[in-house]
C-alpha cells in the first residue's frame, strides 16, 4: 500500500537516501566535515528527489552555504596545524621541564618537533617523545661555547 504522500518508488528511494544522509551527516560532523562526502550526499539528494516536487531552491542554497562552511573550516584547520608546527619548531634547542608518564619532572633539550595528524605537537627530548601539553617550563639553553672575541681573530 502506498501512502498519498510518497506515492511512488522514487519517493521511497528518496527516503532511503535521506536516511543514509542523516547517518552520513552525523559521521561527517564528527570528523569536522569531509567535503567529498558532503558532495556525494548532495548529488544523491538531487538524484533521488521526486521530479514532481523538486528540491526547494532555498534549501539547495542553504546546503551550498553549508558546503562552503565546511571548506572554510578545513582551511582554518590546515592553518592552525601549520601554526602549531611553527610554534613547536621554534622550541628546538630550548631546555624544557616536563612531566613524564610516571608524573616525575624531567629536564632536557628539545632536538626535534613533529606534528602527527590532528594531534598536538610532539617534542623530541633526548630519546623521549614529549607532548607539548606536558611541558611545564621552557628556558633558553645556555651556549656552552663562548662566542669569539676580538683577541681570537687577527
Amino acid at each position: 500500500m502506498t501512502s498519498p504522500i510518497s506515492g511512488s518508488t522514487g519517493a521511497s528511494e528518496a527516503a532511503k537516501a535521506a536516511a543514509a544522509q542523516s547517518g552520513e551527516t552525523a559521521r561527517t560532523s564528527k570528523s569536522l566535515g569531509d567535503k567529498d562526502t558532503f558532495l556525494k550526499l548532495l548529488v544523491a539528494q538531487l538524484k533521488y528527489q521526486d521530479p514532481s516536487k523538486p528540491a526547494d531552491s532555498t534549501a539547495f542554497l542553504a546546503q551550498t552555504a553549508q558546503f562552503t562552511q565546511v571548506e572554510k573550516l578545513e582551511d582554518m584547520i590546515n592553518m592552525l596545524q601549520s601554526q602549531r608546527m611553527i610554534s613547536a619548531s621554534s622550541l628546538v634547542g630550548k631546555t624544557v621541564t616536563y612531566m613524564d608518564a610516571t608524573g616525575a619532572h624531567q629536564t632536557g633539550v628539545i632536538t626535534a618537533a613533529k606534528l602527527n595528524g590532528d594531534s598536538e605537537p610532539t617534542l623530541k627530548v633526548g630519546n623521549t617523545d614529549v607532548q607539548l601539553s606536558k611541558v611545564m617550563e621552557i628556558t633558553t639553553t645556555a651556549n656552552p661555547v663562548s662566542p669569539p672575541t676580538a683577541k681570537d681573530s687577527f
